[in-house]
C-alpha cells in the first residue's frame, strides 16, 4: 500500500510539474480543442422522440421496429385540417401533400371508403373521421428528421386554401421544439451566467477570478457537447439540461483550487510553487467531490428507460472533463494571468460567517423534529406522485397550440393506436376489427377487412392499397380514439385494445403515442427504485471510503435523502403533476450534486473535531463552509429555476423546478439538520470511524489545521 501511495504521489508531482512548466502549451491545447469541438456541435443530432428510448423489451418498441422493417408506411404523426373543401378538391390537396418533400404518406377518406359512392350511404363514423361538415382532415406521415422543413411547408400549403386551417400532431410538436430549443437554452444561460458572476464576485477577492472559473468550465462544456458526435445523437433532454447542469455542479472544483492557491500565496512568494502546493492540496478534495457526483449521475445508466443512460453518460463525461480542465487548464491559465488577478483584487464583499452557528443552533432541534415528523409522510407521498408523460403542452398563443385547438374543435381528439397481429387469419382480423369498433372511445377502425372487405382477394387490388394493411408477416389494424394521448382514460383504452387483441391472438403488438406512454408509465416505478438504490449504494461506499467511517455515510445520506423525499412529495400534497423524466432523474441528480455539501461540512468538522469538542467543531466548520455552501446551492438553484422558466418542454421545465427547489432544501438540511446529527451522534461516529483521533477533554488542545480553509 505504501508503494502504491508513493507511486501515486510521484505521478501527481510529474503531472503538476508538466502543467506548470508547459502552461502556454496547455492553454493553447485546450482552447484549440474547445474551438474544434464547438464547430462539431451543430452536427450532433438531437432526438426528440421519447419512444426511441423505450427498452427493446417494451411492446411498443417491438411494434415500431416491425413497422419500420416490414411496412412501407409509418404511423401518421401529423393532422392536416383544411376547412370548406369539397371531395374533389380534398383529393387534389391529398396529392399535393403526398408530393411534398419529407412526407412519406397521406391517409384520407378515399383510403377507408369508396368516395365515388354518395357520402350519406357510407358508414358515418368512418366518414366523420376524415370529412366532417365540409372540412377535411388528412392523416400525414412526416419522415423522422424532416419535421422542421415539412411542417412549415404543410402550413404554407393549407394557409393558401384559406384562414383557420391547421397542422397538428407529433410532427408539429417536434418542429416547434426544434425551432425553440436553441433559443430556450440561450435564455437559460442568459439567466444563469449573470447570477453566477454575481455570486462569484461576492465570494472571491478578485474581479477577474469569476471569469477564470467560467472560462475553465465553459471549455469543458464545449468539449463535452462537441464530443457527443461520437454517439451520433443525444436526446433533447440531454441537449437542454447537460450544459447547464455541468456548469452549475462543477464550478465548485474551480473555486476549491483558486481558494487553495490564494491560501498558498500567503505562505510563499513563488507563484509557481504556490500553484503546485494548491494543486497538490486541493486535488483529493476535488477528486472526492467529482467522484460522488459522477457516481450519482452514472446511476442513471441503470434505468430501463434509456434516456437515463443518454443523460447519465453525458453528465459523467462532463464531470470528468470539468475535473481535467480545472486541474490542467485552470492552473495554467491562472499562472499566465495572476498579475491581472492581483491588479483586480478587491476587499471581501460578503460578511463574515464565522458566527453563523449562533443563529443556526437555535433551529437545530426544531429542524430535527420537523424532519422526523415529515420523513415518513414525505417518503410515502413521493411514491404516489401523479405523473405527466408528454414533453410539450400546447400553448394557444403559438401557432402549434392554436392548430391543436382548431383540429380538436372540428374533429375532436385525434389519437391512433395501431395493433399488429400475425398475418393469415382473415376471420380473426375481422372479429378483432369488430371488437375494437365496439370499444368505448374508439371512433373508427381502419383495417383491410373494414375498408376493402374480407371477401376481396388481395391480388385484385393495387399494392399501394394492400401495403397499408399487410406486410410479409403482419397485419396492421388502426383504431382511432377520442381520448387525450395520456391519462387514466387513454391508458385504460390502450388496455382495452390489448385485451381485445389477446382474445384472438397469442402474439400481438400495439403502437402509437398512447401505447408508447403506457409503456413508459409501467417502467417508471421500477426504474425509480433501481436507480435510487444504485446511486445510494455507490455514494454510500464512496463516503465510507473517503471518511473511513460506517456511521457517516448514513448520516450524510439521511440529510440529503430527506431533502429529496420532501422535494418529490410536494407535488403530491399540492395536487400537481410532475413530468416522469424529471421525477426519475432528480433522485440521482439532487443526490449526486448536493452530497458534496455534506462532504464539505463533514470534512471541516472532522478536522476540528480532532482538537475540539463536537459543538465547537460544528461551530468552526459552519463558519468556514457556509459561504461556499451558500454560493454552490445558489448557483445550482439558479440553474434549476432558469431551466424551469426558460423551457416550454415539460420534461426540462419540470426537472428544472425540482432541481432548483431541491438545491435549496439540501442547503437547508445540510446547514440546519446535519450539524445536529453530527453532534448528537458523535459517540457513534467516533466508535465507527477508523483512526478518528477525536479530541478528548483531558488532552491538551492544539490549533486546528488551516488545511480546510483552502476549500
Amino acid at each position: 500500500m505504501a508503494e502504491l501511495d508513493g507511486a501515486c504521489e510521484r505521478a501527481m508531482d510529474r503531472f503538476i510539474h508538466f502543467i506548470i512548466a508547459k502552461r502556454k502549451a496547455v492553454v493553447a491545447f485546450f482552447l484549440l480543442t474547445a474551438v474544434g469541438c464547438a464547430a462539431l456541435i451543430p452536427f450532433v443530432k438531437v432526438n426528440y422522440d421519447m419512444a426511441d428510448y423505450l427498452p427493446p423489451s417494451a411492446q411498443s418498441t417491438k411494434a415500431v421496429a416491425i413497422m419500420e422493417e416490414q411496412f412501407a408506411q409509418d404511423m401518421p404523426n401529423a393532422n392536416v385540417l383544411v376547412r370548406d373543401v369539397d371531395v374533389p378538391r380534398a383529393l387534389a390537396l391529398k396529392d399535393k401533400i403526398a408530393a411534398m418533400e419529407g412526407v412519406e404518406s397521406v391517409l384520407w377518406l378515399d383510403d377507408a371508403a369508396d368516395v365515388a359512392v354518395p357520402l350519406p350511404m357510407l358508414d358515418t363514423s368512418t366518414v366523420e373521421t376524415y370529412y366532417r361538415n365540409g372540412n377535411a382532415l388528412f392523416q400525414v406521415t412526416v419522415a423522422e428528421g424532416a419535421e422542421s422543413d415539412a411542417v412549415p411547408a404543410l402550413r404554407a400549403l393549407v394557409d393558401e386554401e384559406g384562414a383557420g386551417n391547421a397542422v397538428s400532431g407529433d410532427a408539429a410538436d417536434t418542429a416547434q421544439m426544434r425551432a425553440s430549443m436553441i433559443e430556450q437554452v440561450l435564455v437559460a444561460v442568459a439567466i444563469l451566467v449573470p447570477v453566477i458572476v454575481l455570486l462569484l464576485v461576492l465570494s472571491t477577492l478578485s474581479w477577474i477570478e469569476p471569469v477564470l472559473f467560467i472560462a475553465a468550465i465553459g471549455v469543458s462544456i464545449l468539449i463535452n457537447m462537441g464530443t457527443n458526435i461520437a454517439f451520433g445523437e443525444v436526446s433533447f433532454v440531454t441537449f437542454s439540461v447537460s450544459p447547464i447542469l455541468q456548469l452549475a455542479v462543477s464550478l465548485d472544483y474551480a473555486i476549491f483550487l483558486l481558494h487553495a492557491f490564494a491560501a498558498e500565496r500567503g505562505r510563499t512568494s513563488d507563484v509557481a510553487e504556490a500553484m503546485a502546493r494548491a494543486m497538490r492540496a486541493s486535488m483529493p478534495t476535488i477528486a472526492a467531490s467529482a467522484t460522488t457526483t459522477l457516481f450519482g449521475f452514472a446511476a442513471l445508466a441503470f434505468m430501463q428507460f434509456q434516456i437515463g443512460a443518454d443523460l447519465g453518460i453525458n453528465l459523467v463525461k462532463g464531470i470528468v472533463l470539468s475535473f481535467v480542465t480545472v486541474m490542467a487548464l485552470l492552473p495554467a491559465l491562472t499562472l499566465l494571468l495572476y498579475r491581472i488577478i492581483d491588479k483586480t483584487a478587491h476587499r471581501p464583499l460578503l460578511p463574515s460567517f464565522r458566527n453563523v452557528d449562533r443563529g443556526l443552533r437555535k433551529v437545530r432541534i426544531p429542524a430535527l423534529l420537523v424532519v422526523l415528523v415529515l420523513l415518513v409522510p414525505a417518503f410515502l407521498g413521493q411514491s404516489h406522485t401523479v405523473f405527466s408523460y408528454q414533453n410539450s403542452v400546447p400553448d394557444p398563443s403559438l401557432r402549434a397550440g392554436a392548430d391543436v385547438q382548431a383540429v380538436n374543435e372540428v374533429f375532436g381528439k385525434q389519437n391512433a393506436i395501431a395493433v399488429l397481429v400475425p398475418r393469415g387469419d382473415v376471420a380473426a382480423e375481422a372479429a378483432l376489427s369488430d371488437n375494437l369498433a365496439q370499444l368505448d372511445h374508439v371512433t373508427s377502425v381502419l383495417s383491410y377487412v373494414s375498408v376493402v372487405g374480407a371477401a376481396v382477394p388481395e391480388g385484385f387490388l393495387d399494392p399501394s392499397v394492400t401495403e397499408q394493411f399487410y406486410s410479409t408477416d403482419f397485419a396492421r389494424i388502426i383504431a382511432y380514439v377520442d381520448t387525450e394521448v395520456e391519462g387514466d382514460t387513454a391508458f385504460s383504452t390502450v388496455e382495452a385494445v390489448q385485451h381485445a387483441a389477446a382474445q384472438h391472438y397469442d402474439e400481438f403488438y400495439t403502437a402509437g403515442q398512447s401505447a408508447n406512454l403506457y409503456d413508459m408509465k409501467n417502467i417508471v416505478a421500477v426504474d425509480n427504485v433501481v436507480v435510487s438504490l444504485v446511486a445510494i449504494v455507490a455514494i454510500f461506499f464512496v463516503v465510507m471510503i473517503t471518511f473511513k467511517s460506517l456511521a457517516l455515510p448514513f448520516v450524510l445520506l439521511l440529510a440529503i435523502e430527506a431533502g429529496i423525499w420532501i422535494n418529490l412529495a410536494i407535488p403530491y400534497f399540492t395536487g400537481t403533476e410532475v413530468n416522469f423524466i424529471g421525477y426519475l432523474v432528480i433522485n440521482t441528480v439532487q443526490l449526486g450534486a448536493t452530497i458534496d455539501y455534506g462532504i464539505l461540512l463533514t470534512t471541516h468538522y472532522l478536522s476540528h473535531r480532532r482538537v475540539a469538542p463536537a459543538r465547537e467543531a460544528v461551530k468552526r466548520a459552519l463558519g468556514e463552509t457556509f459561504p461556499s455552501l451558500l454560493v454552490s446551492a445558489g448557483i445550482l438553484a439558479t440553474a434549476g429555476f432558469a431551466l424551469a422558466f426558460s423551457s416550454s418542454i415539460s420534461a426540462v421545465s419540470s426537472l428544472g423546478l425540482l432541481l432548483g427547489r431541491g438545491a435549496l432544501l439540501s442547503l437547508a438540511l445540510v446547514t440546519c439538520l446535519l450539524p445536529g446529527l453530527l453532534i448528537y451522534l458523535d459517540p457513534v461516529i467516533r466508535r465507527t470511524t477508523w483512526h478518528a483521533s477525536f479530541f478528548k477533554p483531558d488532552a491538551a488542545p492544539t490549533l486546528p489545521s488551516s488545511e480546510g480553509d483552502a476549500s
